[in-house]
């Protein structure tokens, strides 16, 4: 069974996403291939969402994700106490932010500027064209995730969502929205859930092996 089979096997619910669902794979790794980098960020559950997708980025998720010959040899060539023992204790990473947990810079800006546009001038900040947005709002119309999803468009980053009701302002803003078939905030979240874990999946399965 392909893991696109094990997704609708469990979530019959998500086929009508699934074209949505591919495009943020093919998305994400294209901007990876690319060097570019994840943005993402969501509020309450959708904040605790975002750290949960960076940190299945960031580490092995499915896969063990051993570091690669050519970059230990280079890493190694650079500092000579970098060996083997050193680097079978890491695995490969995908960049990935959490602008969520940014906490200093979120209550600076909140107190000295505008609560509203915390994430936005971290976007402003990091962000760069081959790099991928990602906002997370049940109903799609988290003002605060709006508000950076326009600077990201506004740099040139690719633009995703996960939304569920209608898909709200951010489907209206985004290139690409996954809006699950559900309406109550929790229900939305529950099917979040395999969302991005199949994007995980996927995309880690595009970049390891192992």
């Amino acid at each position: 069974m392909t893991r696109k089979e094990e997704l609708l096997k469990r979530y019959p619910q998500l086929e009508s996403c699934l074209p949505d669902i591919e495009k943020c794979v093919d998305a994400l790794v294209t901007s990876y291939k690319n060097g570019g980098k994840l943005l993402i960020c969501g509020n309450g559950g959708s904040s605790s969402d975002s750290g949960h997708i960076v940190g299945e980025l960031m580490k092995g998720f499915l896969k063990k994700r051993p570091v690669s010959k050519e970059q230990r040899a280079a890493m190694s060539s650079r500092c000579e106490a970098l060996d083997d023992t050193f680097f079978d204790r890491l695995q490969g990473s995908l960049p990935a932010i959490n602008l969520t947990e940014n906490s200093t810079l979120i209550s600076a800006f909140a107190n000295d500027v505008d609560p509203l546009m915390s994430y936005a001038q971290q976007v402003l900040g990091l962000g760069q064209p081959q790099d991928v947005f990602i906002g997370i709002s049940t109903s799609g119309n988290a003002e605060n995730v709006a508000n950076a999803l326009k600077v990201a468009s506004g740099l040139g980053l690719t633009t995703l969502s996960l939304t569920g009701k209608d898909g709200g302002k951010l489907k209206e803003l985004s290139n690409i929205t996954v809006v699950v078939p559900e309406s109550e905030t929790f229900k939305i979240q529950e099917l979040h859930l395999p969302v991005y874990h199949y994007i995980c999946a996927a995309v880690e399965e595009a970049f390891f092996k192992e």
